[in-house]
């Protein structure tokens, strides 16, 4: 057997086109399965927008003070006047949205009550800040 030594240090001034045609395959081979995918139309059905700009529901500020106060709109209410107010609220063909701010220090007990009766009277949208 007979084997040959390269004898001097010059470079091979050949390429090995092997691995690049095997790239070139298995890209085709990639391309030819995911082009039927991407053409595929799939039906969707999506709302429509309406044109018209619905106005945004009022909303009800309700404070809660540290000592129990309350106030509905910077008006002052007890307990009686509180229930009747979420009463007139909730019976609008556009409920407001009630926003209790509860003060630091109070009692949950309070703001317990206040969200209990509002849902018993049936407002939707309560939303709540200043509470920590």
């Amino acid at each position: 057997m007979a084997f040959s030594v390269r004898a001097s240090n010059d470079v091979m001034a050949q390429i090995n086109v092997t691995p690049l045609v095997d790239v070139m395959l298995v890209l085709l081979i990639i391309f030819m399965i995911s082009a039927p995918i991407i053409t595929h139309k799939t039906k969707l059905d999506l709302p429509q927008g309406s044109t018209t700009l619905t106005e945004a529901p009022t909303s009800i500020h309700l404070a809660i003070q540290a000592d129990g106060a309350m106030y509905w709109n910077d008006t002052a209410v007890n307990l009686d006047q509180l229930r009747t107010q979420l009463s007139v609220a909730a019976m609008q063909s556009k409920q407001p949205t009630l926003e209790i701010d509860a003060a630091d220090g109070v009692a949950y007990d309070a703001v317990a009550r206040v969200l209990a009766d509002a849902k018993a009277q049936g407002l939707a949208r309560i939303d709540m800040f200043g509470v920590r």
